[in-house]
């Protein structure tokens, strides 16, 4: 099984990039594993559509509209992403919205069995490059829901 690890945000934009910070911690815990890939999706583009439809699970982490304190750390999974992903259409500063690159996953009949997105809700969108106080200290929550996630699509494999 191939695991895609998929961080996408802007790194200059405080808590946007939270998704890449995430991304980056999780490469350093797992390391060189030759059945995950790790890839920063930036601002997203239809390129990343290559890389997720050429993996078996999908695991996504992103700054996301929960409506939620900031730094709370929600996961959804299977459809239960795909309907977050529909009902969400937040606004950003993706070229490319998630949102998109299912739809053209799901055209060419390569969107993941298996798959995930993690959401944390942002404080600060704005010129900057570290995480606002309450967005950094949800990044253990973050990879500790990761590494369920991950354990997860290996038992299911």
């Amino acid at each position: 099984m191939k695991l895609l690890v998929l961080g996408i945000g802007n790194t200059l934009l405080i808590d946007e990039g939270v998704g890449i910070f995430a991304m980056r911690e999780l490469e350093a815990r797992y390391g060189q594993r030759e059945d995950m890939e790790f890839l920063d999706g930036g601002t997203l583009s239809f390129t990343l559509a290559v890389p997720i439809a050429e993996c078996d699970a999908l695991l996504v982490i992103d700054a996301a509209e929960l409506e939620a304190v900031p730094g709370t750390v929600r996961s959804f999974e299977g459809e239960e992403m795909d309907r977050f992903l529909g009902a969400s259409r937040k606004s950003s500063v993706h070229e490319v919205g998630l949102l998109d690159l299912m739809s053209i996953s799901l055209l060419s009949g390569r969107w993941p069995q298996r798959r995930a997105l993690i959401g944390i809700q942002p404080a600060v969108i704005a010129w900057g490059e570290e995480l606002s106080p309450a967005v950094a200290a949800a990044l253990p929550e973050v990879c500790a829901k990761a590494d369920e996630i991950i354990m997860g699509f290996r038992e299911l494999n």
